[in-house]
């Protein structure tokens, strides 16, 4: 025979755990959900003649079925098994109906077919929520809750379409819920199915206009890419007259040197001759002019990196992956291609951003490369000057 007097105190505990363990951020899996639960647990159990007995054990199962949330979220359903099962082993319950129970409560886990009557009664009673009128409502909390536990984001036009394979999909398991529920699960179907045509038409008329407009940058945008791009453009500007000045530099002093070792008749070529010491310092600064003009040219080198477009059937060019604005780029693709891909940068602000974004970053990588081979060329001649200066001090005092 049914004792209430457990029933009520299992409802009682639930409420207290609840009150002092249960987040408040869970906006749908609460006390207000679980007492749904159980109180239509019981009345369809009550409808499907079930004993006593029975209807017992499943508002047990009904009030701890959700009790696991105040320790995890995902997996409560364990969770709540041993809670159910610590409290009703206090209470002296049978080992073979506390088992019972505990079946009952893992018959709720999402994608679990349940196996007994009582199974599907819980079951039922625990998604009886899509045959309410209030289903729309709660669902919105269930998105909530999914945000903040799951991390799991919706655009309002996925939650619609998720919502909608949720209700096709979803059916009640005993007759009793059938009845009960399946009238305004219907509605709630046309409702919903409403709803999306409502969102999805909202989309289409929305990037319909995004494609039809044209991308329009904001003057603050406008002036940061002008000055980005002004500011790269003169840091290039500035790292080739430094290559072509120690290019210069480097090309004289290397003339020099090569005309007078050359000259066996000249004065200062008898000299070198006779004072092999002065070898030393002539030719540390013939080879470290060499490699700071070396560095020089690599460094005022032009480089055009660009890319192979192969065309395939019925492929679009995509221009938020390609950079439609570098020379490099589009002059390997064909005509017909290329206007193409700029009318689609005009019409999608991303695609623009996207383009100027990339210009600027990979601009950003060859002034980087310039200015560090033109330090090593610059390095270089600092230490060839200073090795010099030491060879000739050397071939001096030891002349």
């Amino acid at each position: 025979m049914e004792d209430q007097t457990l029933v009520k105190q299992a409802g009682e505990y639930v409420f207290r755990l609840y009150k002092d363990r249960l987040s408040k951020k869970l906006v749908y899996h609460n006390y207000k959900h679980t007492f749904e639960t159980v109180a239509e647990a019981q009345d369809l159990g009550q409808r499907s003649r079930i004993t006593e007995d029975q209807l017992q054990d499943l508002a047990l199962a009904a009030w701890f079925h959700d009790t696991g949330y105040v320790n995890t979220y995902d997996g409560h359903e364990e969770e709540s098994v041993q809670i159910a099962t610590e409290w009703l082993q206090e209470k002296q319950y049978p080992q073979e109906r506390i088992e019972l129970i505990a079946d009952t409560i893992r018959a709720t886990q999402h994608g679990r077919e349940p196996e007994t009557l009582l199974q599907e009664l819980l079951v039922d009673a625990d998604m009886s929520n899509i045959g309410k009128d209030t289903f729309f409502a709660t669902a919105e909390l269930l998105r909530v809750e999914w945000e903040i536990f799951r991390d799991k984001f919706f655009s309002d036009s996925e939650w619609e379409q998720f919502q909608m394979d949720f209700l096709l999909s979803t059916t009640f398991h005993t007759n009793q819920a059938q009845r009960k529920f399946a009238s305004q699960l219907g509605l709630n179907i046309q409702e919903q199915r409403s709803r999306l045509s409502k969102e999805l038409e909202k989309k289409k008329k929305e990037e319909k206009k995004h494609n039809k407009t044209l991308a329009q940058p904001k003057r603050g945008i406008e002036t940061m890419f002008r000055n980005t791009y002004r500011t790269h453009l003169n840091l290039s500007a500035i790292a080739d007259n430094k290559a072509n000045m120690m290019i210069s530099l480097n090309a004289i002093i290397i003339s020099v040197i090569i005309t007078y070792l050359s000259a066996k008749t000249s004065t200062i070529g008898i000299d070198y001759t006779t004072h092999r010491t002065f070898l030393i310092p002539i030719g540390t600064l013939l080879l470290t002019t060499l490699g700071s003009v070396v560095f020089a040219i690599i460094s005022a080198q032009p480089e055009v990196t660009s890319f192979t477009f192969k065309k395939k059937r019925n492929q679009k060019l995509d221009t938020r992956k390609v950079n439609l604005l570098f020379f490099g780029n589009f002059t390997n693709l064909p005509l017909e291609e290329f206007q193409n891909g700029m009318h689609d940068i005009m019409r999608d602000k991303k695609s623009l951003y996207n383009n100027m974004i990339t210009d600027i970053y990979y601009l950003g990588e060859v002034l980087s490369r310039k200015y560090k081979i033109l330090r090593i060329s610059y390095t270089i001649f600092m230490l060839g000057l200073v090795l010099t200066v030491l060879g000739f001090v050397y071939a001096i005092t030891s002349a």
